[in-house]
């Protein structure tokens, strides 16, 4: 993997940014897009396969995924890797090196992503002046916390077949959340490995439990991507409800 670095070049303006006219992000004020358009450092390209933080580094920088995909994980000193959760686009990243003063995980682009870079150090700012962006980062906290709570119950108490239901299910919510739906079936950019990674499954009993969701109808695994065929018949096996749709914040 290799790390890469922020470009001081701003391609995007937050002024004409994408992710603002879906309908999933609330809209800012004036005074809040100045502020985050005078926050912004720049941008970060990352092929696939890209460390964007490293565990136990001291990053200045925060970041919001503009596109692509990325995964936070934890690796034992052996190498055993625990995928801790997916960032799609309009999530935040290195909030954690904000407050414990460096990073207890690591991030890796699963695609070619655009990232927009944030200086740390102003983040104070942000609480002093602006409470309402306050509020938001508060807020994406506590989204975190929660996705957290489900991926350990899941975890902890379903099947293999029922996790790996729940874990594309779920990924399949917050792309559909995003707009990124159309007529045609989503696509997953995970491999095996990644769906093994995350639900703590050997490689060989992942790969047999995705052939029982295959069988069933409710998936189709492609080379390095799943597509979802059946989303809630994927929802009703895994017994999981996707969260309500609200309006959620974007820095």
């Amino acid at each position: 993997m290799s790390l890469v670095f922020p470009s001081t070049g701003r391609r995007v303006p937050c002024e004409q940014c994408p992710l603002r006219g879906l309908p999933s992000f609330r809209n800012f004020t004036d005074q809040e897009l100045r502020f985050v358009s005078s926050f912004k450092r720049g941008e970060l390209v990352a092929e696939a396969g890209s460390t964007i933080l490293s565990e136990g580094s001291h990053s200045p920088h925060l970041y919001t995924v503009l596109s692509g995909w990325a995964f936070r994980f934890k690796t034992l000193q052996d190498g055993r890797r625990q995928i801790l959760n997916y960032l799609l686009p309009g999530d935040l990243l290195g909030l954690q090196g904000s407050m414990m003063g460096e990073m207890e995980h690591s991030v890796e682009a699963l695609t070619s992503m655009v990232l927009c870079v944030f200086q740390r150090d102003k983040l104070d700012s942000l609480f002093e002046g602006y409470p309402r962006l306050g509020f938001d980062v508060t807020w994406i906290a506590a989204q975190e916390e929660r996705m957290l709570d489900e991926h350990l119950l899941s975890l902890g108490r379903r099947t293999a077949v029922e996790r790996a239901a729940y874990l594309l299910a779920f990924l399949h919510s917050r792309g559909e959340a995003l707009g990124r739906m159309s007529d045609k079936p989503l696509h997953i950019p995970v491999t095996q490995q990644h769906v093994a990674d995350t639900l703590g499954l050997s490689i060989v009993h992942t790969n047999k439990t995705l052939r029982k969701l295959a069988e069933k109808g409710l998936i189709q695994w492609l080379d390095r991507s799943c597509e979802i065929v059946d989303a809630e018949g994927l929802r009703e096996l895994a017994d999981w409800e996707k969260p309500k749709e609200r309006m959620r914040p974007l820095i």
